[in-house]
Order: C-alpha cells, then structure tokens, then sequence
C-alpha cells in the first residue's frame, strides 16, 4: 500500500488536493465469498480524519488456491488540521487486517 508516506505542508490547516489509495488483498481458497471491507483513517489521538470508505469485494478465484483483489480510491481536498501521524487502516469483516501511516510534517 502506498509509494510515499510524507506530506509536507508550509501552512496549517492544510488541504492535500488528491491522493490514491490501492489495496492489493490475496485470498485463500476457502475464503472465496463476498467480504466487507473498511478503509478508516485515524489521527494518533484516535480522531477520524475523514469518513470512513465501506463496501464488499467479492471474491472469486480462476483454478488457483489463492485469489488476488484490489481495492482503489481516490481521495479529494482531504484536510490535515496540524503536523502528526494519520493512520489508513484496513478492516476485512469488521477484523482490522493492516495499517499504513501517513506522516503530515510542516516545512519551510
């Protein structure tokens, strides 16, 4: 997930005009089935950043044990209040299954 983790803004609040997330998830053969899934982005106070993104992705596989999908976003003006960590965190049938940090740093 991801192919960078810093923001650097002069200015806070800020506003990062766009950003894509992608999600490369591997399922095995038993798992072959529609899950739900979860995309909530938290501050380290817990505080959600932004409204958690919801839906199912079914699953179904082509003579492999194992069955790839992808889960692809694109985000617009999302809003940063201070310099911190945000965490994108991943739910699969309401189990958290992975996290990425994305650190909000002020420049010059």
């Amino acid at each position: 997930m991801g192919t960078f983790d810093t923001i650097i803004s002069r200015n806070f609040p800020c506003v990062h005009p766009q950003l894509s997330v992608v999600i490369r998830l591997r399922f095995d053969l038993w798992e072959f089935t529609t899950h739900s899934f979860r995309i909530e982005t938290r501050d380290l106070d817990g505080e959600l950043s932004m409204e958690a993104i919801s839906g199912n992705v079914e699953v179904r596989g082509v003579g492999n044990s194992t069955a790839v999908s992808h889960l692809v976003f694109s985000i617009s003006n999302l809003h940063f209040k201070n310099p911190g960590v945000v965490n994108f965190v991943l739910y699969i049938d309401e189990k958290e299954v992975g996290h990425l940090p994305l650190y909000i740093r002020k420049g010059n």
